[in-house]
């Protein structure tokens, strides 16, 4: 049996605390969405950003599991992945903004376009910058692997991935069956 340390414990007290905090706070906002009860509007809800930290947590305590990270690794192994979760989450929410730019620019028969042509160049250089930003995390965290736990960490990663995607998936399902009248 595996020795619990303390950095465990923290963040398993810390993603146990988030969810029993933020449970009910998901639960009142998708009884408001589907117009089912009559919350008080101080209520907390769970945002988006609140529910990737929450996901965040739990994949950092799936990823020590999946990947058997020693004690000695895991010190090291935590602020790289949360780097590198960063710089995903980072990099989605500035291509996510230039992206909207471009649609209005787009939809806007009155831009020139020139402020198209500079919000695509601006769309490109982000990637290409975020490639690299992204590239140097994933690279530090391959740093405190050995060579078969950075194979499982792709594994892993693909895993987590389809597992969110699943998750998003089922909580549209569930909105849309909370208020069939709107359109998503």
């Amino acid at each position: 049996m595996r020795r619990v340390t303390r950095p465990r414990m923290m963040v398993v007290a810390v993603l146990i605390a988030v969810t029993t905090t933020m449970a009910p706070g998901f639960a009142r906002g998708q009884a408001r969405q589907g117009g089912a009860g009559a919350a008080a509007a101080d209520e907390p809800t769970v945002t988006p950003f609140e529910l990737q930290k929450l996901f965040d947590s739990y994949a950092l305590v799936q990823a020590q599991q999946f990947l058997g990270i020693s004690d000695e690794q895991y010190s090291r192994f935590l602020p790289r992945f949360m780097a590198l979760q960063t710089a995903r989450r980072q990099a989605l929410q500035q291509r996510t903004k230039v992206l909207n730019e471009i649609r209005r620019l787009a939809n806007d028969t009155q831009s020139a376009d020139e402020q198209v042509k500079n919000a695509i160049k601006q769309l490109q250089d982000l990637d290409e910058r975020s490639v690299g930003d992204v590239r140097k995390a994933s690279d530090a965290v391959d740093q405190v692997l050995d060579l078969r736990q950075q194979a499982k960490f792709r594994i892993f990663e693909e895993q987590m991935e389809r597992r969110k995607l699943e998750l998003v998936t089922r909580a549209r399902q569930a909105n849309r069956a909370n208020n069939p009248n709107r359109q998503q």
